[in-house]
């Protein structure tokens, strides 16, 4: 059945090695416990102490038993015999994240069960000792300094018996015992501390250093290739296990962690990588100066992603904005960390900060600063320190300009870099020419010749020698032809003017300029020549940029005389704005009056006159004019007046009086109106209404005009005297009317103030009272509550019966006389279940429960309330629902 079992393990992909995967080190100890019952023989107790992941379960992870190989060294390398080893112990070791303030995340997931595993074993004397060996596979996947599939990678834990060649005692001996506390957080890239020592209980001297760690089980070649813990296991030497590049058995956390010989202590700088390493110590055993045994231990430690109080900051700083500088602790720290500052200035010193180790200081001058930073945590539990340059020189302005424009020609880049405190010492251009990888210079003012057309970005990387760093970016156009602009193409003049013609080259480096035809023209080789032509001509242009031309033209129209006319007199309504249009070949226009225009220059200005207006328009073409004339009439707009706005109370009307000044009008809107045909109807809206009264006339202004009144309606007045009610005589009733500001009761019989919401009534007989009331505008409503006076003390009558959806009784309530408040009123059905509960005094039940209808049946009620006095009347029954 066995030997099925691992056909099917293999069959379905599961390997021993998978089983065993949570395999984390290990160290097999002995110790000497005398001689043997036989002669020459001596006891020794075997120990293995495994490390197992904490989450390791099942057999295959967890044994119940080992097995030890014992080999002879006399002679050649033999094997002498094997052992079982049953468990007899676990510790578990695990790291506690609450253990180290110092931790800003404090990794939670290092855990061991350190599983101790031991034989006592009789050996025969020897000359040349013992080898004792246990393999495992496997250790876990993913090791950072393993090559390869380091899931696939077993491990050997072995032990070294002396013999008498070595010293004569040496028989004697107990091998040292590594330190179990391995639990401890290891944050990447930080410094570090791990107690490798050993304890010998014959107190021999130690020497302790990194070793190789050894492969076995699983893998191992020539000895299984897919068992979990081979019996026997493979003869020594065992084979080391091969390291990933950068590593190995004397540098497992690289060169930048040792261990001190003396003291057994891993200190050093973690790798950059989180995870797991294999790191193997080898402890060497002295006896009186002689080398009689070394001892190794092999473990995985974990490497995490946490960190530790800091003090870090870069190794300077240039501040070249101004004095007012930030710093900024380079790590975020454990909360309650504070921060010591000493800003080199003699200022502030010992400045604290709690702020995550941001803090903001003035410098009062420029200069190179050494700038100290402490950090402590748990009352200097946890500290460290930091130093740092600060260079204070602001003002440092990077910039640079160009000339240039065409390919295969050159660009001249100068440095505009502004600097207050020293002077600019390195420059690093980049061209941005994406043709080439040489398209860099260092020097202040640089030429350069692109090779490709289109948009560069070219970057100027600038520093000064006080260390104040910048970076300028320009885009540079590289064309297949110089910039050649020109401010018009077409343009008009008169036969007795002169023109100056203008055209510009931005950019370019060298331009040169030429002009024909050589036609009443001044200064033709410059940029600006003047002309004078008596007749229509082209003139074109010629720009030369270091052999890289482009040409244009300007066509220059010529006129005797200017053509002028304007649009038809019109009229306008008064205070409307008109535009105004002049047609014509003129260059320039001048309006008048100007005051009344928007642009007086325009050739379409906009125009808003006082009154009825001639405007004037001059149009020019250099020393020629011509003037024309529009008239506009502006006519008042019709005059609307609907008089002042006004409140009525609801179902009320008011009178509305308008008032006009022109021919025709009507108010909107009509439906709520009477007589809406004069110009004094009767509103009657039954909500605030805006009334428009628009008018139109027939003398010239084609718009209306409007005025609005707003009728606004008060809200019906919510009069309510308070529901019937029954009282006893003797008893007070207080009445409690709501719904407006102003209240009259009537009749005031038994009153003890008709003129407030809430007078005291005091009757002996029936009374029906109705109450006023009203707003300030005296908007009212009527309301009436009838009082019944019953003889009888106070009390609550309960009907026995109701019939719910008849027109008689439907609902279920009690009657109250005399009783100022009810506390319940509950009804149950006959299984106890509450199906109505009411603390109103008119509140009932409708025979519904969630809203379905009840059948009829028998329920029983209670209700409870309190008398004017405050007397509690509680009162139990049944009552009958009737379908």
């Amino acid at each position: 059945m066995k030997t099925i079992g691992i056909l099917l393990l293999v069959l379905f992909g599961i390997s021993s090695a998978a089983l065993a995967a949570h395999i984390r080190g290990g160290e097999l100890t002995y110790r000497y416990l005398g001689a043997g019952t036989q002669p020459n023989t001596s006891r020794y107790e075997l120990t293995l102490k495994l490390y197992v992941d904490c989450s390791a379960r099942g057999e295959g992870q967890l044994d119940g038993s080992v097995s030890f190989s014992i080999f002879r060294k006399t002679g050649g390398i033999s094997l002498l015999q094997s052992v079982t080893a049953p468990f007899t112990n676990e510790q578990r070791i695990e790291y506690d994240p609450n253990s180290n303030p110092c931790i800003l995340n404090p990794p939670t997931d290092i855990c061991y069960r350190l599983r101790y595993y031991t034989v006592v074993v009789t050996l025969p004397d020897s000359d040349d000792g013992y080898s004792v060996a246990f393999q495992r596979c496997c250790r876990i996947d993913n090791i950072r300094n393993v090559a390869g599939n380091s899931g696939d990678v077993g491990a050997t834990y072995s032990c070294e018996i002396p013999g008498t060649r070595v010293l004569n005692d040496a028989l004697n001996n107990s091998s040292p015992s590594f330190n179990p506390n391995d639990a401890i957080a290891i944050c990447v890239g930080t410094n570090f501390t791990f107690d490798f020592s050993a304890v010998d209980q014959d107190g021999d001297s130690l020497a302790y250093e990194f070793c190789n760690a050894f492969v076995g089980g699983g893998r191992e070649p020539g000895v299984c290739v897919s068992c979990t813990s081979p019996n026997p296991t493979s003869t020594p030497p065992h084979a080391s296990i091969n390291y990933r590049g950068g590593f190995n058995g004397t540098n497992p956390l690289g060169g930048s962690v040792s261990i001190n010989r003396n003291t057994g202590l891993m200190t050093g700088v973690a790798p950059n990588a989180v995870g797991q390493y294999v790191v193997t110590a080898c402890v060497r055993e002295y006896r009186r100066g002689v080398l009689i045994n070394t001892h190794r231990k092999d473990i995985h430690i974990s490497v995490s992603n946490c960190q530790p109080l800091r003090a870090f900051l870069d190794p300077d700083y240039s501040f070249c904005d101004d004095f007012n500088v930030t710093f900024q602790n380079g790590q975020a720290n454990p909360a309650g960390a504070v921060y010591i500052w000493n800003f080199g200035d003699g200022s502030d010193n010992d400045t604290v900060s709690t702020a995550l180790g941001q803090i903001q200081h003035q410098y009062a001058d420029s200069g190179t600063y050494t700038v100290k930073l402490k950090v402590l945590l748990a009352g200097g539990q946890c500290v460290d320190s930091t130093t740092t340059l600060a260079k204070v020189y602001p003002g440092f302005f990077p910039g640079f300009t160009f000339l240039g424009s065409c390919l295969l020609t050159p660009f001249r880049f100068v440095d505009t870099t502004r600097s207050r405190y020293g002077t600019v010492s390195k420059w690093a251009w980049n061209f941005g020419d994406e043709t080439t990888d040489t398209d860099v210079a260092t020097i202040r003012n640089p030429s350069y010749k692109f090779n490709s057309l289109g948009i560069k970005t070219v970057t100027l990387q600038v520093e000064s020698d006080k260390g104040c760093k910048g970076t300028a970016t320009v885009q540079v156009e590289v064309r297949d032809r110089p910039n050649l602009v020109l401010p018009f193409k077409d343009t008009l003049i008169c036969s007795i003017d002169q023109l100056p013609l203008i055209a510009t080259a931005p950019g370019t480096l060298n331009p040169v300029f030429t002009w024909t035809p050589n036609y009443n023209i001044r200064f033709a080789n410059t940029p600006n020549p003047i002309v004078e032509p008596k007749v229509t001509t082209t003139y074109k242009v010629n720009l030369n940029d270091n052999g890289c031309t482009a040409d244009d033209s300007i066509r220059v129209r010529v006129v005797d005389q200017v053509t002028l006319s304007t649009a038809p007199d019109t009229t306008i309504c008064l205070t409307d704005p008109v535009p105004l249009a002049a047609f014509g070949d003129g260059l320039r226009y001048e309006w008048t009056p100007a005051a009344d225009l928007d642009d007086p220059a325009s050739r379409t200005p906009f125009a808003i006159p006082t009154g009825t207006t001639t405007y004037t328009v001059t149009a020019r073409i250099g020393g020629c004019t011509a003037t024309d004339q529009i008239n506009v009439r502006a006519v008042p707009y019709p005059g609307a007046d609907a008089g002042e706005d006004r409140f009525i109370c609801y179902l009320d009307s008011t009178l509305l009086t308008g008032n006009i000044q022109g021919a025709f009008f009507n108010w909107s809107p009509q439906s709520t109106l009477l007589d809406a045909n004069t110009l004094t109807p009767i509103a009657l809206p039954r909500f605030s209404t805006r009334y428009v009264l628009t008018v139109t006339d027939t003398i010239g202004c084609p718009k209306p005009g409007r005025d609005t009144v707003l009728v606004g309606v008060r809200p019906p007045v919510p009069a309510f005297a308070g529901n019937d009610t029954a009282i006893v005589v003797g008893q007070p009733l207080q009445l409690n009317a709501t719904g407006g500001a102003i209240y009259r009761w009537e009749p005031s019989t038994g009153l003890t103030d008709p003129f407030i919401s809430n007078p005291i009534a005091n009757i002996t007989q029936n009374q029906t009272y109705t109450v006023r009331v009203s707003t300030p505008e005296d908007c009212f409503a009527l309301d009436t509550m009838n009082v019944t006076v019953f003889t009888t003390a106070p009390d609550i009558f309960v009907p026995n019966a109701f019939t719910p959806g008849k027109s008689t009784n439907p609902i279920f309530r009690p009657i109250p006389v005399g009783i100022a408040q009810i506390d319940y009123f509950r009804v149950f059905n006959r299984w106890g279940q509450m199906v109505y509960s009411s603390s109103s005094a008119g509140g009932g039940w409708d025979g519904k429960v969630g809203g379905r209808d009840q059948g009829t049946d028998t329920y029983v009620w209670m209700v409870q309330g309190r008398d004017y006095t405050g007397k509690v009347i509680f009162k139990k029954g049944t009552v009958v629902l009737i379908r």
